[in-house]
């Protein structure tokens, strides 16, 4: 089958990841509410369709802190890439080099942040969380400055770890057996990650958490180090060692927004982790119109959660996005048909994007604002 849409690919990895490493990927926090919330305001987001305008040159690129941008999407930081595919995060990284956009390494990826760089011909942007550790942090920061990371990104809404039931049940906090015979049953993954796919660490932490025998000991090290005791002085910390483009994801109120412009961060990302921290957030699609409203003129405001479709991605635009991060659409391509599949699905996104933009008489990405939605 070929995919038509990213939605085919979330079936496709179904099929051929083992049941733990999915449900990580598709999962969300307790009901799940929110998760399912940011599905459905983006689905609930009317547009204005438009006639008899000239259409024909429809133009998705865009600059983004600087940097040109064939469309106005980057990959979101997703952890453990490197299990979804043999090295993961590098197969993910060309893929995003290759069509034209950005992606962002997550502090928890098996692939290190030199592999991703050496491998893919081109630094991503780095995702930093907060942890207890502030030497950690240091040493991650000072890891991204050496590399020439183009973006720092801040995850801010992870003090500690959402309660999520799915991984629960589906054995990833089961044990190594569990896992061994979930993997026993996907020959394919097998074959190419359970096997092929080694070292199966965190390869930016490779260095901090010595003894580490696997997985377990990193994510059980990590798990203990998010830090709920952090304050807005932290981002000015950051802001300090870090002479790039910061950018805070996880903002879902207006006053948030304001406080990281305030404490220096060049951008956001309107974002309720994909539904996997607090399960009755709203939707992001239903918070950003009024954080962009507030800073958007002060900072670049970003958003992500619930986007499954090109058309999506500008219904993000619409409501005040400069761009928009997609996490779950590049992890199930990626578990799918690794690069390949990563590739598609951008190009599938970039497809879709510019027929919605004709469809509502936009030939160009600052085109995409308020005026292409209906409010009755």
């Amino acid at each position: 089958m070929t995919p038509a849409c990213v939605l085919d690919y979330r079936a496709l990895a179904r099929r051929r990841l083992p049941h733990f490493l999915f449900e990580y990927i598709d999962g969300g926090s307790y009901d799940e509410r929110t998760l399912t919330a940011n599905v459905e305001a983006l689905g609930a987001t009317w547009l204005r369709q438009r006639v008899l305008r000239d259409v024909s040159a429809c133009d998705t690129a865009t600059t983004l802190f600087g940097r040109a941008l064939s469309l106005p999407v980057v990959l979101a930081p997703v952890g453990l890439g490197g299990m979804y595919a043999r090295r993961g995060e590098v197969q993910a990284a060309r893929a995003a080099q290759a069509a034209g956009t950005d992606f962002t390494l997550s502090t928890v990826s098996v692939c290190s942040l030199a592999e991703v760089t050496a491998n893919a011909g081109t630094p991503p942007w780095f995702q930093l969380y907060v942890m207890r550790d502030r030497g950690v942090m240091r040493a991650l920061v000072e890891q991204a400055k050496a590399a020439a990371c183009p973006v720092l990104v801040l995850t801010v809404d992870l003090p500690l770890p959402g309660t999520r039931w799915r991984d629960a049940r589906s054995g990833l906090a089961g044990g190594a057996l569990v896992q061994a015979l979930q993997g026993l049953a996907r020959p394919g993954w097998l074959a190419d990650v359970g096997v092929g796919g080694r070292p199966h660490t965190l390869g930016n932490l490779a260095e901090m958490v010595p003894g580490a025998a696997g997985l377990s000991d990193f994510l059980g090290w990590i798990g203990a180090n998010f830090d709920p005791s952090c304050d807005w002085r932290l981002v000015e910390e950051v802001r300090a060692l870090w002479p790039g483009p910061l950018v805070i994801k996880g903002v879902l109120e207006v006053e948030d927004a304001r406080a990281a412009l305030a404490a220096g961060a060049d951008g956001i990302v309107v974002s309720n982790h994909g539904g996997r921290q607090l399960d009755g957030a709203p939707a992001t699609a239903r918070a950003l119109p009024a954080i962009a409203d507030a800073v958007g003129d002060a900072m670049t405001v970003m958003a992500d959660g619930g986007v499954r479709s090109g058309l999506d991605v500008l219904r993000m635009l619409a409501l005040g996005a400069r761009a928009v991060m997609v996490g779950r659409a590049w992890a199930w391509a990626l578990g799918a048909r690794g690069q390949a599949g990563v590739g598609h699905m951008l190009d599938l996104l970039g497809a879709e994007l510019r027929t919605g933009m004709a469809l509502t008489g936009c030939t160009r990405i600052a085109d995409l604002g308020p005026g292409i939605l209906r409010t009755d």
